[in-house]
């Protein structure tokens, strides 16, 4: 069946059938002009675990979301394409984070029964693994470039976004992050470990084409991560929360602090949102909730004045999912903000259905 006779036959206002892609979609990858790329990794987390699941987790959660968005009419028949979650990602993830515990364990003053030379050994696991998730990301997502898609990433935790920004250097001059986050993420290292959740705006900031890092939403950083954001001569831009807060209580709009942010923004951009930068009730599971934050609206608002300002979303990713045993509620949240900003993300594109 063509991909023209599967958008008549389909119904968007029926029940997800066993056998759709995500969001209950019936495209296969070529129909697709979006493909999401999960990525099962959480070996450098700091605090709670968990994201290893969430892409699976949104997957399922996708099934219940509806079709209808008031940006876009009928964005759905453009197509939105789940790759296949890595089994082997995810097998080296759970062996690599076992390790990574013991040297967190250590860090921390408990006695291990590691030598000094096994713990050393386990870092430069850790440290190789870390760059084969990159690796990998990058070729999955260059993969997909080349063939004219539009791709996102859900993880996993907020490493997984280095080897998409390298793929997109190969591709543009220049561009900005967008960054939406409870925490800087700027850190040279965290517990030892080079490619951290913690550190993966530092990480990027050594790519020469990001030209810019805009974050908006912060409210956890250390002294070292704000040294840097003062000593960046304008390259980075931090939207506190505290900031964002205090102005809206003076009286100022939302609507004119977005425009401030999207003012900041160059043309080219990609979107690194990390779950935490919402309100903890909305991802009372991620990995490292902070109180504050965002409503999901507030966000939509925000990428919706940029996409209306007439910049472009290269490519974005959602992390830090981590869904509970018995609550899907942070996937929930995320399936229907990976719908609305994929959908926005070809908007920014100039995609027509």
């Amino acid at each position: 069946m063509s991909k023209a006779e599967k958008i008549k036959n389909y119904d968007p206002n029926g029940v997800a059938t066993a056998d759709a892609n995500i969001f209950g979609l019936p495209f296969n990858e070529e129909e697709s002009e979006t493909v999401i790329i999960p990525v099962p990794w959480e070996v450098t987390v700091s605090y709670g675990g968990g994201t290893l699941n969430g892409p699976e987790a949104i997957l399922e959660a996708s099934y219940q979301v509806d079709l209808y968005d008031p940006n876009f009419k009928d964005a759905w028949k453009l197509g939105i394409h789940f790759d296949e979650i890595s089994d082997a990602l995810k097998i080296k993830s759970e062996a690599l984070r076992a390790k990574a515990e013991t040297i967190i364990a250590e860090l921390s003053g408990e006695k291990v029964k590691e030598t000094k030379e096994e713990l050393e050994s386990y870092r430069k696991e850790i440290y190789e693994g870390c760059v084969h998730m990159n690796n990998w990301v990058k070729e999955r997502v260059l993969h997909y470039i080349n063939k004219n898609k539009m791709v996102a990433l859900v993880g996993g935790d907020h490493s997984i976004p280095l080897g998409m920004m390298e793929a997109l250097s190969e591709k543009h001059k220049s561009f900005a992050v967008l960054q939406i986050d409870a925490h800087a993420d700027l850190r040279n290292a965290y517990e030892g470990f080079e490619y951290s959740h913690a550190s993966i705006m530092y990480n990027a900031l050594k790519i020469k084409e990001i030209s810019k890092l805009v974050q908006v939403g912060i409210r956890d950083y250390c002294q070292e991560e704000l040294d840097l954001i003062n000593n960046s001569n304008g390259r980075v831009k931090t939207f506190f929360d505290r900031d964002i807060k205090h102005t809206l209580y003076r009286g100022d709009s939302w609507d004119r602090i977005c425009n401030r942010i999207t003012n900041e923004l160059p043309e080219n951009i990609y979107l690194s949102f990390d779950i935490d930068g919402l309100d903890p009730k909305l991802c009372p599971n991620t990995g490292t909730p902070v109180a504050g934050g965002f409503e999901t609206e507030e966000v939509l608002f925000l990428i919706e004045k940029i996409v209306k300002s007439g910049k472009r979303i290269l490519a974005f990713d959602i992390n830090e999912v981590s869904p509970s045993e018995n609550n899907d509620w942070d996937a929930n949240v995320a399936s229907r903000l990976l719908y609305r900003i994929c959908n926005l993300m070809a908007l920014s594109n100039k995609k027509t259905v």
